[in-house]
């Protein structure tokens, strides 16, 4: 019965049994603790413990602290944060200073309450009290010791943003603030330190929000570079299945990475990671911008032969006009494998300009023959290249044409009779009995008919 315990407070406060009352207060569980707390208030005890039992145990703090401090009883309020419960120091530093308690008390007591209570908390409830500097100290003390609680340098970090003091130094180097929470206590003071802490703990979503919403594309071009994951640049540059990605952020983003963040890497893998981005993304357009700013201009990359196959094939699909022009600057690019591409897309003059550049003069030829279709300009590369291969190939070209006097011209320059049975029967069909001659003088002098 409450009305029973608390008379039985009544009665031994009476008889000044003070440590019965500590035991009543803290052991029963079955007393108003508003009523008898009120009531040892206006009891004026010479030992406030069963009080601050009582607000303890029931969670009164702050109405203690008021209390003890309004009636000049700093002591007791010693007494309750270093002998009966250090946890609470938290509630009591934020009740001291709704009082507007010295300063110089309150880093006392912090100093001197054993280590049991949450730093967290201690920081937390001076920071809605906008008090967070009277820690600074007491902080970088802690961070000396080699405290590995982070809520010692979430706070730190946020001193040294509000302050100015070196805030960038700070965010780059230390590994113990939590960069999500720092990062959200940043945006709105500075832009720049929430990019350093939302980085620094690669916080993916947060950072491409925060540079997106302050357009800070140059800085998130650089973040995705460095952090090569496909799924984040596939975020950056197609959105994902809940939002899709804003088109002026992302030509904005693109322009970066081309004019800036790319040309930067010296890293093979970022350069791969970014290529493979873009064609997954299946913007064409734009990564051919992009490989023409790491190939075309002088870059650690601008031999690379797979970058500069890319390049020309993309080409090949969605601007085949700027095909001839790569062929021509560009020169680490596997030809064969790249000309016959062209010619199955109908590029026939870039693949001849291929085979002609690289001295593959066989098949260059055989793309005048075969696919321009152009027997007078065939011969002009023959005579250009002055090669026995290229002329039997044009002879033979000339002969299924009827140019018969042409092609036996071809052959002899060749001097390669291997095609004597068809040019015979051609020859004679036609009646060009003089040229079959010439053919079968030099024909005479490579092949014997068998006895």
């Amino acid at each position: 019965d409450p009305a029973v315990v608390f008379k039985y407070i009544q009665a031994a406060l009476a008889t000044g049994q003070t440590k019965e009352v500590e035991r009543i207060v803290r052991d029963n569980d079955h007393y108003d603790a508003e009523k008898v707390k009120n009531y040892l208030k206006e009891a004026s005890l010479p030992d406030q413990l069963p009080l601050i039992i009582v607000c303890d145990r029931f969670d009164y703090v702050h109405d203690l602290v008021l209390y003890l401090y309004s009636n000049g009883m700093n002591k007791y309020i010693e007494v309750y944060v270093q002998q009966v419960n250090s946890s609470r120091l938290p509630q009591v530093v934020g009740a001291l200073l709704d009082v507007d308690c010295d300063e110089h008390v309150v880093k006392s007591l912090i100093a001197s309450t054993p280590a049991q209570f949450s730093i967290g908390s201690l920081v937390e409830e001076i920071e809605k009290r906008n008090r967070l500097k009277i820690l600074h100290r007491w902080l970088e003390a802690k961070a000396s010791e080699g405290s590995q609680d982070p809520g010692v340098y979430n706070a730190l970090a946020k001193i040294y943003i509000d302050s100015n003091y070196e805030p960038e130094k700070f965010l780059s180097s230390n590994r113990l603030y939590d960069p999500r929470a720092i990062g959200a206590y940043s945006e709105k003071r500075d832009p720049g330190l929430a990019y350093l802490a939302y980085s620094h703990g690669q916080c993916d979503d947060e950072l491409l929000r925060l540079t997106s919403d302050n357009s800070m594309f140059k800085q998130q071009s650089r973040y995705l570079i460095k952090r090569r994951d496909l799924g984040l640049w596939g975020k950056a540059l197609t959105g994902d299945g809940q939002q899709p990605v804003n088109q002026s952020h992302r030509r904005q983003l693109i322009d970066q990475i081309v004019s800036y963040g790319l040309p930067e890497a010296d890293d093979p893998e970022e350069v791969s990671v970014c290529v493979k981005a873009f064609m997954a993304a299946n913007l064409p357009q734009e990564l051919i911008e992009l490989l023409e700013r790491i190939i075309l201009e002088d870059t650690p990359f601008s031999k690379n032969n797979n970058l500069q196959n890319l390049l020309i094939l993309t080409a090949v699909r969605v601007e085949p006009t700027r095909v001839a022009d790569y062929i021509e600057r560009l020169s680490n690019y596997d030809a064969p494998d790249i000309a016959e591409i062209c010619i199955n897309n109908g590029l026939h003059e870039e693949a001849f300009n291929i085979f002609k550049r690289f001295g593959v003069n066989t098949e260059a030829i055989g793309v005048l023959i075969d696919h321009v279709g152009s027997l007078d300009r065939a011969y002009e590369y023959a005579e250009r290249c002055d090669q026995a291969e290229v002329w039997s190939r044009l002879g033979r070209a000339q002969l299924e044409g009827l140019r018969i006097k042409d092609s036996i011209d071809s052959y002899v320059r060749a001097d390669d009779p291997s095609n004597y049975v068809e040019v015979i029967d051609v020859a004679s069909h036609a009646g060009k009995f003089d040229d079959l001659v010439r053919f079968l003088l030099m024909a005479r002098k490579k092949v014997r008919e068998p006895a």
